[in-house]
């Protein structure tokens, strides 16, 4: 990694007092120039050659379910990948992630690069936390988007302060989670926020917040990549769904309900 790439990886951004308080009551934001073009370009090389070496999915798009026409999925590439690592490992994503939960310091549980194909479909809402066996909901995830993201591309999009709504939160991801939340949350009248990224550009959102993405109608890759981020001190909990049940053993193997998540592939990736 190129050296003035990794300062800017592990040198702090300072959040605003009103940025930390517009996270708290809508439960996501975005911040214009985290990342430098620079840092952006490098990003997506390395994380993109990962994607391709790595990816499984070679079905047509028409052959795919809604879930698989949203994106190709890659998952924990940090432990495939020493380039990825250090990206994963970045020290200023991972402080943003501390600061605006407002903890002493936060564990990765995985990272996940979201690459949506020319042509593919819609994210439906969802909240992430139904698959997360976690004790709290001191979570939150970034959103890293590797080129410019306009709205024909399919950006991430926000139903602000729908954390608080707990109806929708037994939905798995897939039409039926985007039927119904479509209509609940319009009903209760939360507030749909729709808006294309910069360059540089990350958003972060709270793992019960319900979001979705629309189709990418270009003839271009929407390449992403995300972490999610827990309070370093979380604890596992009985898992209440099969895939919180798969979780537990892909994700945090090992750790124990009741007691601290603490394994290998669960870091410290930054505290006070």
């Amino acid at each position: 990694m190129p050296h003035n790439i990794n300062l800017e990886l592990q040198e702090p951004f300072t959040l605003a007092p009103g940025q930390v308080s517009f996270f708290k009551q809508n439960g996501f934001i975005k911040l214009k120039n985290v990342f430098s073009p620079e840092t952006i370009a490098y990003l997506n090389e390395t994380i993109s050659k990962e994607v391709q070496r790595l990816n499984t999915q070679h079905l047509p798009l028409a052959e795919r379910d809604t879930y698989g026409k949203a994106f190709l999925q890659i998952m924990n590439i940090w432990t495939k990948s020493e380039p990825v690592k250090e990206i994963v490992f970045s020290k200023r994503l991972a402080k943003i992630a501390a600061d605006l939960l407002g903890v002493d310091g936060v564990r990765l549980y995985h990272d996940q690069a979201l690459y949506k194909e020319p042509g593919g479909g819609i994210t439906p809402w969802h909240a992430d936390q139904y698959y997360w066996p976690l004790a709290s909901d001191s979570t939150v995830t970034v959103w890293i988007p590797l080129q410019e993201t306009p709205l024909e591309m399919g950006p991430l999009e926000f139903s602000s302060e729908s954390f608080k709504l707990t109806t929708g939160r037994d939905k798995e991801i897939g039409d039926e989670s985007q039927q119904i939340l479509k209509e609940t949350l319009a009903r209760e009248g939360f507030e749909h926020v729709v808006e294309p990224f910069d360059l540089g550009e990350v958003s972060f959102h709270k793992g019960w917040l319900f979001h979705r993405a629309g189709a990418n109608n270009t003839d271009k890759m929407r390449s992403v990549m995300t972490m999610i981020y827990m309070d370093k001190d979380m604890v596992l909990k009985q898992p209440e769904n099969k895939n919180q049940l798969l979780d537990w053993e892909t994700w945090c193997p090992g750790a124990e309900v009741g007691k601290q998540i603490d394994t290998p592939i669960n870091p410290v990736l930054y505290e006070n």
